[in-house]
């Protein structure tokens, strides 16, 4: 998609068109009932039937599933539509060869790739495309999973920060519930995104569409002059730079020879 802020329309647009295109009628779809998947199932219902969405719910252990629920009533996916399994034995199995039982970070990654096995395998089964739920601002600040979270075949939400993406939520009708939730991967008890960063998402967007959007910046070499932005101090400012720098090798691999 080549649309710097793509409209609701546009993006629903975008993911019937490239159904269409490679001769798919069914999508596949993590549903953890956050907001970002939310709004990727309700444009994917727009775009497909609801009999065409096949919602998975992916809990570990004892997680509540509530929320994602919840989200797949909204859109009105048939039961037979929506898969629950429980990941515990998948993740228990490769904690088992990669001793990650003591690491919260690497627990949560293979969290996130079990989840995506199971979406993969979905998608042979009933000859599907795999929708991912990453947003612009996980994109450029490197808060994803390779192989895991952020892996798919298409992502209708790539083009919106979060702050576009609620109100984007808002406009699609999802419940305020949801909206207003802590954006959480899930990947441990009580954790959330804003903690884990260090800074909200509101105040990273304001940066990242100065620098970006506004700027050009790349997100891989040091801006020539970090920008002043009205109410955000600079060493926020600094601390968004870095961490986009740092995660920077997570949007380039994996390196090739030319």
């Amino acid at each position: 998609m080549t649309h710097s802020n793509p409209s609701i329309q546009d993006v629903v647009d975008f993911l019937r068109e490239t159904f269409r295109q490679h001769g798919k009628r069914s999508a596949v779809i993590n549903v953890s009932g956050g907001i970002d998947s939310a709004v990727a199932l309700t444009l994917l219902t727009q775009a497909l039937e609801p009999d065409s969405v096949h919602a998975v719910l992916l809990p570990y252990r004892d997680q509540s599933i509530d929320d994602a629920l919840q989200v797949c009533d909204h859109n009105k996916i048939p039961q037979e539509n929506r898969h629950i399994v429980n990941i515990e034995p998948l993740v228990t199995a490769a904690q088992s060869l990669s001793l990650a039982e003591d690491d919260s970070v690497r627990l949560g990654n293979i969290m996130a790739r079990s989840r995506m096995i199971v979406a993969f395998d979905l998608a042979k089964k009933y000859d599907a495309l795999v929708c991912g739920t990453e947003n612009k601002s996980e994109h450029y600040l490197g808060y994803f999973t390779r192989f895991g979270d952020a892996a798919s075949d298409i992502e209708p939400i790539s083009g919106w920060y979060k702050t576009r993406l609620r109100q984007a939520a808002a406009e699609l009708g999802i419940s305020d519930s949801i909206q207003t939730k802590a954006p959480s991967a899930g990947l441990w008890e009580a954790q959330t995104d804003e903690d884990e960063l260090g800074f909200t998402y509101a105040v990273a967007d304001r940066i990242l569409e100065r620098l970006v959007d506004h700027e050009g910046w790349d997100g891989f070499t040091l801006p020539p002059v970090l920008p002043q932005i009205e109410g955000i101090p600079r060493t926020i400012v600094e601390q968004v730079v870095h961490r986009v720098l740092s995660q920077a090798y997570k949007r380039q691999v994996p390196y090739e020879l030319d």
